[in-house]
């Protein structure tokens, strides 16, 4: 895996990377600005020039001096006191994009923090170590970088390999010392959202890949199905304005190409119900949401998040208190991202009922070769149902959820980092119900003995690799899981 290198800042790609284990180094322009940065709050500090959070007190405590000897307690304090997180911890991937966008939030240098700091950072990465970090507890950021900067300075839990050890035991190992806070490095090691942007960054990952599958399985169930394939025709589909629709039409046209099933079906249905029909009408409307998702993920980490900006120069300081870590725009983008995966999930459990439903299928039974005896998919129906309702909870929007923290001092709450968990929840069901209808698709054509088209044939060669024919002969589930986990980790072929 190539090794990514931040200069300006990273892109969402870039994040998504380092979370699948690409090693992260800081490049020699991005040190200069972190340093240049520091010797700014150094200036600070030294002039005595009030600023928040780096010789004042935090959010309702904003009017409270801090002097110049209790500076450094105060970044240790703010550590344990907002290390708050509840449950169980994130996942090794989700925790190393929240830590990549950190450091590429700190490169663009108006942190103020120490290189030192944001190399420990990287050191951890580097090393597959991986803070524990619970998952919930958190109405915007805060906690979750709390928890990882916890084990900078000895304190804290993380994951190495399979064995879970303290933070003073991370820093042994590597010959290492807690490292001990300056002003502002405190504030700044809890501020932004690194979380919500980080986690963001993985949703777009796998939505990517879960649009393409969804394509790809929908192609195989119409083809099963005996669809109509006129409704994706290019001259139909031109009558709408350029957008991805049109992209979606040529792939299914691709796919259903020489189907001799199709041929087989030709002259039965003047049309198809819309599970099928408006496939590129609705995964498109998903891929437009996407690229609008992505260009605002961009854009926040080509963005400060930190709260107070440094600027200036050591002579002539400045800072800015702001509200660049309230997150609006990654909140509002994560919700209409999940409400988009929802939406394809949800009609790729319609095509499944179509095809484990004789009354429209013109198949055996819940796709089973001894119907009565066998249930076949009859169930695995059922828990799709289930899955696409949980969705629909899910996708209710993040971003208007209320709440008043900190003694009115934050009165207003944008839930950035709950919008981007519950994406990835929405997403890890979709992925699941999309693997079920792709087994349905692919027990749909052992009963279908017309040739397949050969972009349809590849998938189900695919499928076949893992997965064998089913005969009510092992848990279902088993075979669920590894269709869902095909998805999450390939790309169809």
């Amino acid at each position: 895996m190539t090794d990514i290198v931040v200069e300006t800042h990273l892109g969402w790609r870039d994040i998504a990377a380092v979370a699948e284990g690409a090693r992260l180094h800081l490049g020699e322009a991005a040190k200069r600005r972190i340093s240049d940065a520091r010797a700014i709050v150094e200036a600070i500090v030294d002039r005595g020039i009030r600023a928040y959070g780096v010789n004042t007190g935090v959010g309702a405590l904003c009017d409270v001096v801090v002097d110049r000897p209790l500076q450094r307690q105060l970044s240790h304090n703010i550590l344990m006191s907002h290390a708050t997180g509840i449950g169980a911890p994130l996942g090794v991937v989700e925790t190393r994009a929240i830590m990549a966008t950190a450091v590429s939030n700190y490169a663009l240098g108006y942190s103020g923090v120490r290189l030192e700091v944001v190399e420990a950072l990287v050191r951890l990465l580097n090393a597959d170590v991986t803070p524990l970090v619970p998952a919930k507890g958190s109405v915007g950021y805060l906690s979750h970088m709390a928890h990882i900067a916890l084990v900078l300075i000895g304190a804290g839990r993380a994951q190495v390999g399979d064995k879970k050890v303290t933070g003073a035991e991370v820093l042994a190992a590597g010959g290492l010392a807690p490292l001990e806070l300056g002003a502002k490095e405190g504030l700044s090691l809890v501020n932004g959202i690194p979380c919500a942007t980080g986690l963001a960054a993985l949703a777009l990952k796998r939505t990517e890949r879960v649009l393409d599958w969804a394509d790809a399985i929908a192609a195989l169930t119409i083809e099963a199905l005996m669809g109509n394939p006129a409704a994706f025709d290019p001259v139909s589909l031109s009558l709408r304005a350029p957008s991805a629709l049109q992209a979606v039409g040529a792939t299914l046209r691709g796919r259903l190409a020489g189907s001799g099933i199709i041929a087989a079906g030709a002259g039965r249905k003047t049309q198809d119900a819309l599970s099928m029909r408006a496939v590129p009408h609705v995964h498109g409307a998903a891929r437009d949401a996407f690229v609008a998702v992505a260009e605002v993920v961009g854009w926040e980490l080509a963005s400060v998040s930190d709260n107070p900006a440094i600027v200036g120069t050591p002579e002539d300081p400045g800072v800015h208190s702001e509200a660049h870590a309230v997150g609006a725009a990654i909140g509002l983008a994560l919700d209409q991202l999940a409400i988009a995966v929802a939406e394809v999930a949800a009609m790729a459990e319609r095509r499944l009922d179509r095809l484990v439903n004789p009354l429209v299928s013109g198949l055996p039974a819940f796709l089973a070769a001894d119907s009565g005896v066998n249930s076949g998919f009859m169930i695995a129906q059922y828990a799709a149902v289930s899955l696409v309702n949980e969705n629909r909870r899910l996708a209710l929007p993040a971003s208007l959820d209320g709440g008043i923290t900190s003694a009115l001092q934050e009165d207003h709450l944008s839930h950035a980092t709950p919008a981007s968990l519950k994406a990835l929840a929405v997403i890890e069901n979709a992925e699941a119900i999309l693997g079920i209808e792709l087994l349905a698709a692919g027990q749909a054509h052992e009963f279908r003995p017309e040739g397949r088209a050969a972009g349809t044939d590849r998938l189900y060669r695919q499928l076949r690799g893992v997965v064998r024919p089913y005969m009510d002969d092992r848990p279902l589930a088993d075979d669920m899981a590894a269709a869902a986990d095909l998805i999450r980790a390939t790309l169809p072929a």
